[in-house]
C-alpha cells in the first residue's frame, strides 16, 4: 500500500461495537483480530488527541440483540472502558439506521464544526453500517479510510437462494468502496504508520 497520510485531526468513527453482536443470532463471523485492531486504533487516536466518534445502534425492532435497555445494546467492554479517556474531542452518536450520518447528534455537523475532512471507519458490520457510513462519507466529500482488518461481518443469505460468506462479503465491500472511489481500503498498520508519521 502506498503511504497513507493521516491528518492531525482525522476522526476515528467506531461503529456499533456492541455486545449484541456476540450473540449466536448473527451466525458465523470473520476476522477474529477485529477487536484487537479496533482497540489499537482507539488507543492511537486518544494518545494523539485526535477526535473519536463512538456510534451505537439503538434498534427499533423489539427483541433485537441491539435493543435499547438490554445488555446487547451496550458497547463491548474494551470500547466502554476507553470512552472519555482521550485528550481530543469525543462524541457519542446514537442511530437507528445503517448510516452513522443519520443519527443524533448530527455527525456531519459535528465533524465540520471540528474542521475534520478525513475519517477512518472501523467497527461492525463491514458490509452493513460500516460500508453505508463510508459511502455516505465519500458522497459528503470526506476522505474516507477503511481499514478492513479493524472490522468484521457475518455470513448472509440473500435473494434467489444466494448466500455469501463473511469473507466474500468483506471482499465485495472492499472492491466496491475502493474501486468505486468511495473510500480507500487500507490496513490497521497503514493507518497507524500514517498517524505516527505526522
Amino acid at each position: 500500500m502506498e503511504n497513507t497520510e493521516i491528518n492531525d485531526n482525522a476522526a476515528l468513527i467506531v461503529i456499533d461495537v456492541q455486545k449484541g453482536f456476540e450473540y449466536e443470532f448473527w451466525g458465523r463471523r470473520n476476522n477474529p483480530d477485529a477487536e484487537r485492531n479496533i482497540a489499537t486504533l482507539i488507543d492511537a487516536w486518544q494518545e494523539t488527541g485526535r477526535p473519536v466518534v463512538f456510534v451505537r445502534h439503538d434498534s427499533l425492532h423489539p427483541g433485537s440483540p441491539l435493543e435499547p435497555g438490554t445488555g446487547g445494546n451496550e458497547f463491548k467492554d474494551f470500547v466502554e472502558e476507553r470512552r472519555g479517556k482521550g485528550s481530543g474531542p469525543e462524541v457519542l452518536v446514537r442511530k437507528t439506521v445503517n448510516s452513522a450520518f443519520y443519527g443524533e447528534p448530527d455527525l456531519d455537523a459535528w465533524l465540520k464544526g471540528a474542521g475534520v475532512s478525513q475519517v477512518v471507519v472501523v467497527g461492525i458490520q463491514t458490509n452493513m453500517c460500516n460500508e453505508t457510513t463510508a459511502r455516505m462519507g465519500g458522497n459528503l466529500g470526506y476522505d474516507v479510510l477503511f481499514p478492513l482488518d479493524a472490522m468484521h461481518t457475518f455470513d448472509l443469505a440473500g435473494p434467489f437462494g444466494w448466500t455469501q460468506t463473511a469473507e466474500e462479503l468483506t471482499r465485495a465491500t472492499a472492491v466496491s468502496l475502493h474501486g468505486g472511489r468511495f473510500a480507500r481500503v487500507v490496513t490497521t498498520e497503514d493507518v497507524l504508520e500514517g498517524a505516527s508519521a505526522r
